[in-house]
Parts: structure tokens; C-alpha cells; sequence
């Protein structure tokens, strides 16, 4: 039994590896709103016509 116990990883090295933590909210969030790209489109074109 005292050598299977060796071959077992901490709860710390689970809870630190990549896939096994909790996702940040929002954070791969590909939706947004109408307003939102509205907004961004309307900084896009103002950019674009100060350039010309």
C-alpha cells in the first residue's frame, strides 16, 4: 500500500495544472453586443478619415 502513495500527485499539483482550473469568467466570452461593435466601428471610421 506505502508504494502506491508515492505514485500520487498532491491536491496542490492538481490545482495548479492548467486544465484542471476553474474558468475566469467572461474570459473566452466571443459574444458582444450590437452596441459594443457599433461603438468600435464608429472609432474605426473616425480613425480611418483622420488619416486620409
Amino acid at each position: 500500500m506505502m508504494a502506491n502513495q508515492r505514485n500520487q500527485v498532491s491536491k496542490a499539483d492538481v490545482q495548479s495544472t492548467e486544465l484542471n482550473k476553474l474558468p475566469v469568467e467572461g474570459e473566452n466570452d466571443t459574444e458582444f453586443s450590437a452596441e459594443e461593435a457599433a461603438e468600435v466601428f464608429s472609432e474605426n471610421q473616425n480613425a480611418n478619415n483622420n488619416q486620409q
